[in-house]
């Protein structure tokens, strides 16, 4: 009760109910990013107020109504009328309706225009258009499982683990999963706009909750509010309706709580709530009854420190996609080498959740069956206040636990780019945000490398390229393709016979061996022997790269240069004190540690200086300003420093901006030499930098 009561006080502070003072506030907010015309800021913040306000109150009326007049700026004019006939529904003050009235007749009269534009376009190609090779084209990419080029194999040492039966190339697809269910991360940052410091100031205001389904993750700017929450809110109405029926009408009333207990604590419930008694207890009766060969492997499993224990002996009745409760309820959960301190951990939290479902009303349709007698007699006796289903609440119970200590191995962060800098501008730099945590069956199966022969990539939303009026299997294909996908690529040429790899994080291009391995040790519980981590002698030029000079480039260089001879200079023996010194024997000249980062940090504030300055769009004094560090960073760094890869980028932006695409197609090159060095030519880094090279051709 003290752990209830400790849980009690610091929810309070994370308040999910409706609140109309603060849809008023919001609304005014709106208002503010209205008159200064950013309607995406006003959109969003009519949007939250719509989540605060109270069902069929005026407040929810003029969001409505203030939020149809931003996305009718917006250009989506359907939606806007969607928010119009929402307004009139819970009551908007009559005396106004003829504002909305007249913007219904102008988003009616885009709409008619749009359509017949279309008519025109595929009119004269309208057999082509339908053809049925055209329909099974389109469903391809939608498939989701295993590759026919690659199988699922077993053995003590590794567990599950992908194999190539057959020759993959380059760029192949070799896996899509769905997730079996994913939870967003609350607070992470992701906006988009004009860019500069307005950006930043909203970058403040919304994270990706505001602005993501809470269930496929498609990006929205006019959300379905949960009815009984301020904070969950969904894309469609269907996503609404189904998250409710999965999991939300138990996350509910307990959302505050929630958020205190965490992400992994909310998808390990999630994910029970999805499974459902039945799946729950199909699941454990073979560990319970039959005593099966799957959980001695686990054990065989946990005794060795070579290999992730991250999932385990294959089950002939498991099937590998993301809707199979068997393939995730069987991933290791690494009990014996988890600390007692975060079992005691997880099981209080459990025990804690467990308090406050028993007093959250009826379970939900998943778990309303007949009561078997094993359920019965795992269950505790029942005390005062406890409802009729406390056997099955326990059962329940026992499976999130299971789930959270799963997840600390098995949790896949959700990655997007996202976009930075102006909106408007014509090559478009991306960083990588983590938006979400989820389990995917399929990719669990997948051991760790830490120079991986895999890329991998996430999409949200549905297919939006398939016609409204094709065959029933391809609209079925594309109800299935809703939500979250992770595709597998080939990074490079995969031979048969060779394992299938991909990197849970630490990757050698970013940390050096012995912080690799120490992650993957804290985290996974298992000693990586990659083929990085055994290469001990690449290993000490990485490390004089990475903590002396941030370079990259091969081990043997430190993609800093001499200032007598221009050659390279090197990690200085220790006779010589701490620094650099020339590589070339002639010269000897020696650099200290000090003088090196000195000179780079000088020329970091003047490249952030320079980006600045195009933040507030003002591209010719930031090119004079990056050209004069340009030319005083050659002195001191090399082609394939990270340093200068990051100069040519931003010279590459400054002319694009400008409209010169020849110069800066010319810098970006030089941009992707450094990462190239830096990262490998097989990197998906690489691959970015190579397509904002392809927009920079394609727009000269």
């Amino acid at each position: 009760q003290d752990d209830l009561d400790f849980v009690q006080s610091i929810s309070a502070g994370y308040s999910v109910q409706k609140d109309a003072e603060e849809a008023v506030k919001c609304r005014e907010r709106g208002n503010s990013s209205f008159k200064t015309r950013d309607y995406t800021a006003a959109a969003l913040h009519y949007s939250q107020g719509i989540c605060f306000a109270p069902q069929s109150s005026e407040q929810l009326s003029l969001c409505y109504a203030n939020r149809s007049a931003a996305l009718y700026h917006l250009q989506h004019y359907q939606e806007s009328l969607d928010d119009i006939d929402k307004a009139l529904k819970n009551g908007y003050p009559s005396h106004l309706s003829q504002k909305l009235e007249d913007r219904r007749t102008q988003c009616l009269k885009h709409l008619f225009v749009c359509q017949k534009v279309k008519e025109d376009h595929h009119n004269p190609a309208s057999k082509n258009h339908r053809s049925p090779d055209r329909v099974k084209k389109s469903v391809g990419p939608l498939m989701f499982g295993i590759c026919p080029q690659a199988a699922v194999g077993f053995n003590l040492e590794k567990g599950r683990h992908l194999v190539a039966t057959e020759r993959i190339t380059a760029g192949e697809v070799i896996l899509n999963d769905r997730p079996y269910s994913c939870v967003l991360i609350p607070g992470m940052e992701e906006v988009k706009g004009k860019g500069g410091r307005q950006d930043t100031e909203r970058a403040l205001l919304f994270g990706v909750e505001h602005r993501r389904c809470h269930r496929c993750l498609t990006e929205t700017l006019c959300p379905v509010p949960c009815e009984g929450c301020s904070y969950s809110r969904y894309c469609s109405t269907s996503c609404q309706r189904d998250a409710w029926e999965e999991h939300h009408c138990w996350e509910c009333p307990l959302g505050a709580d929630l958020m205190v207990m965490g992400v992994m604590s909310q998808l390990a419930l999630r994910v029970t709530l999805k499974a459902g008694l039945k799946n729950i207890q199909m699941a454990r009766d073979p560990i319970r009854d039959k005593n099966t060969k799957l959980e001695p492997s686990c054990r065989n499993r946990e005794s060795s420190d070579s290999y992730p224990c991250h999932s385990n002996q294959p089950d002939p009745s498991t099937s590998y996609s993301g809707d199979s409760y068997l393939s995730v309820f069987h991933l290791l959960h690494c009990l014996n080498r988890h600390s007692p301190g975060l079992r005691f951990l997880c099981a209080v939290t459990v025990a804690t959740l467990y308090l406050k479902l028993s007093k959250a009303g009826p379970p939900p349709a998943s778990w309303v069956l007949s009561r078997p007698s094993e359920a019965n007699s795992q269950s505790p006796d029942e005390e005062g206040g406890m409802t009729d289903w406390s056997s099955e609440l326990w059962l329940l119970g026992s499976a999130v636990l299971r789930h959270i200590l799963q997840l600390r191995c098995n949790a896949q962060a959700i990655l997007m780019l996202q976009n930075t800098g102006a909106a408007n501008s014509p090559v478009q730099s991306s960083r990588e945000i983590r938006i979400a945590t989820a389990i995917f069956p399929t990719l669990s199966i997948l051991n760790h490398s830490c120079c991986p022969n895999t890329s991998l990539v996430f999409s949200t939303g549905t297919s939006s390229d398939l016609s409204a009026d094709l065959s029933k299997s391809v609209a079925e294909y594309t109800s299935t393709a809703r939500g979250v996908t992770a595709t597998v690529r080939a990074a490079k040429v995969i031979t048969p016979g060779q394992e299938i790899l991909h990197c849970y994080g630490p990757h050698r291009s970013r940390m050096v061996t012995q912080e690799r391995q120490r992650l993957l040790q804290e985290q996974y519980y298992f000693l990586c022997q990659c083929e990085a981590c055994t290469l001990q002698e690449e290993e000490e030029g990485a490390k004089g790269r990475q903590h002396l000079s941030g370079a990259g480039g091969s081990p043997q260089e430190s993609g800093l240069l001499c200032g007598k001879c221009k050659g390279s200079l090197k990690k200085s023996s220790e006779e010589r004190g701490t620094g650099f010194v020339c590589s070339q024997s002639s010269c000897g000249h020696h650099m200290s540690s000090s003088e090196v980062s000195q000179r780079l940090q000088e020329l970091r504030v003047d490249l952030d200086k320079a980006v600045d300055l195009m933040e507030r769009e003002r591209p010719d004094e930031a090119l004079r300003l990056l050209r004069r560090t340009q030319c005083q960073s050659g002195l001191i760094l090399a082609e394939t420093h990270p340093l200068q890869g990051e100069l040519a980028d931003a010279m590459a932006r400054a002319y694009a901006t400008m409209g010169d695409w020849n110069n800066a197609a010319s810098h970006l090159e030089r941009s992707a030499v450094a990462i190239g060095s830096q990262y490998g030519e097989d990197s998906i880094e690489l691959g970015r930098q190579l397509f904002k090279l392809a927009q920079l051709h394609f727009n000269g």
